[in-house]
């Protein structure tokens, strides 16, 4: 049995949507079973109630399980979190983790620097000592992160944010889900590092150019002080630590300047990356402000 973890979020519940498509049984850990209605609809997924932080709640969820997606939110409580379900799944007889991490697309970019990319490192760190067979998926920043610009995009025609002319290599989640399937579902991959990004590297000015031509509406990018967006972050309701975090982020993209584009990952699974332009077409009711979408968790 094939364990996905944190499947009420974007990633996860991609992931568990890859394995109905492929006819493939799942099971799918939540924290929150009233909102994993929509993955109740996908053939063949089991639901399973359990919080991670709590190895009490988790024995149903990894009896019998072979192979672990280990994914939760990336909140302060993220390293305490996924160390503690490491020790669960071990003990368990959990054959291999898989653990859905990060990296960032911008050269030089420093991972102990800021806490949720350190929290990554530190976890992989744990993971690697377990003893626990294991692989690493490190895709760069999500092509779904910009759905939070859509007020801006509807209200102003703008996309906002404080990057200047740094270019950034995002990677749709649907593309990471193919690849976290075809890992899950293979033998070879333990000890094994896939990192990943989008096929291009794009200024923020390129990426409002193909949203402006998906939704048929001029979209310009201004270029903000990290200030001024993370005080507009606070008033749309983020917590202050996320803001801070996301400033923080923000800033030492700016100051990097430029991504590198890493398509080894997807040529050893044979996928075909996906584009901002297609992702931007294929969610254009999204930017125009006519469909729902979801925030990243803090």
């Amino acid at each position: 049995m094939i364990l996905v973890t944190g499947a009420n979020g974007r990633p996860g519940s991609a992931v568990v949507a890859e394995f109905a498509r492929h006819g493939e049984p799942v099971r799918a850990l939540v924290r929150d079973p009233a909102k994993a209605e929509g993955l109740r609809e996908l053939p063949g997924v089991e639901i399973v109630h359990g919080d991670m932080l709590w190895p009490e709640t988790l024995e149903s969820a990894l009896a019998g399980v072979d192979r672990v997606l280990m994914i939760s939110s990336a909140g302060p409580q993220m390293l305490e979190t996924q160390c503690t379900f490491i020790d669960a799944a071990s003990k368990a007889g959990v054959g291999h983790i898989v653990k859905f991490s990060g990296q960032e697309s911008t050269d030089g970019f420093d991972p102990e620097r800021f806490r949720s990319t350190r929290s990554h490192e530190q976890i992989q760190r744990y993971l690697i000592a377990s003893g626990t067979p294991w692989t690493l998926l490190r895709p760069s920043q999500f092509m779904h992160v910009y759905f939070e610009e859509v007020p801006d995009i509807v209200g102003s025609g703008e996309l906002r944010l404080p990057l200047g002319d740094t270019t950034l290599a995002p990677i749709d989640i649907d593309d990471i889900a193919r690849i976290a399937y075809a890992v899950l579902t293979t033998p070879g991959h333990e000890g094994e590092t896939y990192a990943m990004t989008g096929p291009e590297a794009l200024t923020m000015a390129e990426a409002a150019r193909h949203i402006a031509d998906a939704i048929g509406k001029p979209v310009r990018y201004v270029d903000v002080s990290s200030e001024d967006k993370q005080r507009a972050w606070l008033e749309a309701g983020y917590p202050p630590p996320r803001a801070a975090a996301f400033a923080q982020l923000f800033e030492e993209r700016r100051s990097l300047g430029t991504s590198t584009v890493d398509l080894s990952t997807h040529r050893r699974f044979g996928i075909e990356p996906t584009s901002f332009a297609q992702f931007a077409r294929r969610n254009a009711d999204v930017f125009r402000g006519d469909a729902p979408y979801t925030v990243t968790p803090a």
